[in-house]
């Protein structure tokens, strides 16, 4: 693990989060590091979507045939090892 430092928060911005933190019940710590991993796990789902259309030959777009969006994120995640 690592730690990191984040200068320069605007005080509007640590004020929303630590009252979003509160809501949930979470430490301003855990809440961020929670808004960190989603965030990941979305760039990570991008990329998986990228590169299983990179892999889908045939036609570009959703058509009638289009695998179901889910199904395909899901196995890609699956044969990459992100589980």
């Amino acid at each position: 693990m690592v730690t990191l430092t984040i200068r320069d928060v605007p005080e509007d911005t640590r004020r929303a989060l630590a009252e979003a933190a509160r809501e949930s019940g979470q430490s301003l710590q855990a809440y961020t590091l929670a808004v960190l991993d989603r965030e990941a796990r979305f760039r990570r789902n991008l990329e998986v979507l990228a590169e299983a259309g990179r892999r889908v030959s045939g036609e570009r777009g959703a058509g009638p045939h289009a695998p179901d969006v889910a199904e395909v994120l899901r196995r890609e995640r699956a044969r990459q090892g992100f589980g």
